[in-house]
């Protein structure tokens, strides 16, 4: 119906009536347009400032916690032979004074025994019951019709709960059943049975399974004290220190040092100025863009006071500003290299402690939080699902939802009055035409008259 009156407009009273409703029709629709357009795009920008703020924020506080957590941060232990013994610091753990020489005599091992070969390891091996000992403690292993197997068998004893895990090894001179146990000489094992059809697959007592490996402890000598442990990880004789001995090597002394962090930590302070900086650069323009919004303006304090928040209980150096770093008249932070240096030449452990903060009964996250910790709990702060960032984006997204709905409305308005004046100006050009005709006939009229006369 649009379409047909669109096309007829002006068809009959000659004057270019289609023109007519465009024209008013955007005149109308065109300022309302304009006004909803610029205030969607005042809003977007607001956005985009706004989540910029938070992208930058939230990757400040993410980055740190991953490079705290990978320890390049703190002190690290440094042992002379590598391929005999490895050792890392334990998080927070201050290891600066680290000397120690370890001998390592004997390293752990897991009981390991396997059975002669079978042909077919789904095939039957006899039914019955069977008892597993681990350091004096028994777990039966019951062979009914679906454990009918050497794979059935291995299957018995892994959901047993003994700690011996078992599989089937299989190459071209067939399968057969191989028992591993824990490591320490505690934790030697038996596998016996009264059934005579499962001797092939017992150890001890008549049991026919070889022992591959017998069960042992480590044994190394550290700065000239003796110890056994059960297992080659060991946490528990250099306090802050987890030692892996791989080597054993009798006689041979292995010397455990300690590598300062110093050039990890200045870069990775130096960097922290720079992302800092690019941070309250673009909290700056996000506050521009939302007219000095109050989130941003809490935020951005919370931001400038960072730098004298207590990071540690250490009564020397405790803050970022005890480094070196200081803040600029324009909110920008600068580093004075000079300060830094003295700190990591004079309490080193005190500077990784802002990063790697020591954990113990009396340094905990709420007196000693590090400055991971304590830029992403602001972080968390303001963007969380409450957050002051999250709420103000939750409040621009709902505006901007709004100014859409609007210009939709707008447009439903401005059709209908598009379809009005259609309707109208198509009556008008009826009409003229109508009158036009009407005025062709009478002028026709008087012609005749005129020559009838004549």
């Amino acid at each position: 119906m649009v379409t047909s009156i669109v096309s007829s407009l002006g068809g009959g009273s000659g004057l270019d009536t289609a023109k007519l409703v465009d024209d008013l029709a955007n005149a109308s629709r065109a300022p309302k347009a304009n006004m909803l357009a610029k205030r969607l795009q005042t809003v977007q920008s607001k956005i985009s400032a706004v989540a910029q703020a938070r992208s930058d924020l939230e990757s400040f506080a993410k980055s740190l916690t991953e490079l705290v957590a990978g320890g390049t941060m703190q002190s690290q232990p440094s042992p002379s032979d590598t391929s005999a013994l490895s050792a890392v610091a334990n998080a927070g753990a201050r290891i600066g004074n680290l000397a120690s020489e370890i001998v390592i005599d004997q390293l752990a091992r897991s009981q390991t025994v396997y059975s002669d070969y079978v042909a077919d390891p789904a095939a039957s091996i006899g039914q019955g019951n069977m008892t597993l000992s681990v350091g004096g403690q028994d777990f039966a292993i019951s062979i009914d019709a679906a454990h009918d197997s050497l794979n059935g068998l291995a299957s018995a004893i892994n959901i047993s709960g003994s700690g011996v895990s078992a599989s089937v090894v299989s190459d071209g001179n067939g399968s057969r059943l191989v028992l591993r146990g824990q490591t320490g000489s505690a934790k030697a094992f038996t596998l016996t049975s009264t059934d005579a059809a499962l001797q092939g697959f017992a150890y001890g007592s008549g049991g026919t399974m070889t022992l591959g490996q017998a069960a042992q402890d480590a044994k190394f000598t550290l700065d000239s004290v003796a110890y056994v442990r059960d297992s080659n990880s060991v946490a528990d004789v250099i306090s802050g220190v987890t030692l892996t001995i791989k080597k054993a090597s009798p006689g041979t002394s292995v010397s455990i040092g300690v590598t300062r962090p110093t050039e990890p930590l200045r870069q990775t302070i130096q960097d922290f100025v720079s992302v800092y900086n690019t941070l309250k650069k673009d909290m700056e323009a996000a506050r521009t863009a939302t007219g000095g919004d109050g989130a941003l303006r809490t935020l951005d304090r919370q931001l400038s006071s960072f730098l004298s928040t207590p990071l540690s209980s250490d009564p020397t150096i405790s803050r970022l500003s005890d480094i070196g770093i200081a803040t600029n008249r324009d909110g920008t932070i600068s580093l004075d290299a000079a300060k830094l240096d003295t700190a990591l030449k004079n309490n080193p452990d005190a500077v990784e402690a802002l990063f790697s903060p020591t954990r113990d009964s009396t340094h905990t996250a709420t007196s000693d939080p590090g400055i991971a910790v304590a830029l992403q709990k602001l972080s968390d702060g303001a963007t969380g699902t409450n957050g002051m960032l999250a709420s103000l984006g939750k409040r621009l997204d709902s505006e901007s939802a709004g100014i859409v709905k609007d210009q939709s409305r707008m447009d439903e308005r401005e059709a209908a009055y598009r379809s009005r004046l259609e309707k109208q100006f198509g009556t008008l050009d009826s009409r003229i035409s109508a009158l036009k005709a009407t005025q062709s006939y009478l002028e026709q009229q008087v012609k005749v008259w005129t020559s009838s006369n004549n």
